[in-house]
């Protein structure tokens, strides 16, 4: 599965992408797996209230089943302007 991130997200990873092995069945499961793995991955996910998530480019919320999905993304919220 593709993870992606945005924003400050790429900044506290150091990564835009890449490629996991995952057997997460939720989005929930899959940052508990990310943050295991290195201080950056814990730093990026520390306050999940201020990311928000995509599955196969459609928005979710945390708790959205991966089943089949292909890539995730996390991004801050959108502002306007």
């Amino acid at each position: 599965m593709d993870v992606l991130y945005f924003a400050w997200v790429r900044e506290r990873i150091g990564v835009p992408k890449e490629t996991v092995t995952t057997t997460a069945s939720t989005v929930a499961d899959l940052v508990a797996e990310l943050r295991t793995k290195e201080d950056r991955y814990e730093a990026a996910f520390a306050d999940l209230s201020a990311l928000r998530v995509a599955v196969d480019q459609e928005l979710a919320d945390f708790d959205a089943s991966l089943d089949g999905a292909r890539e995730v993304a996390f991004f801050p919220p959108m502002t306007g302007g």
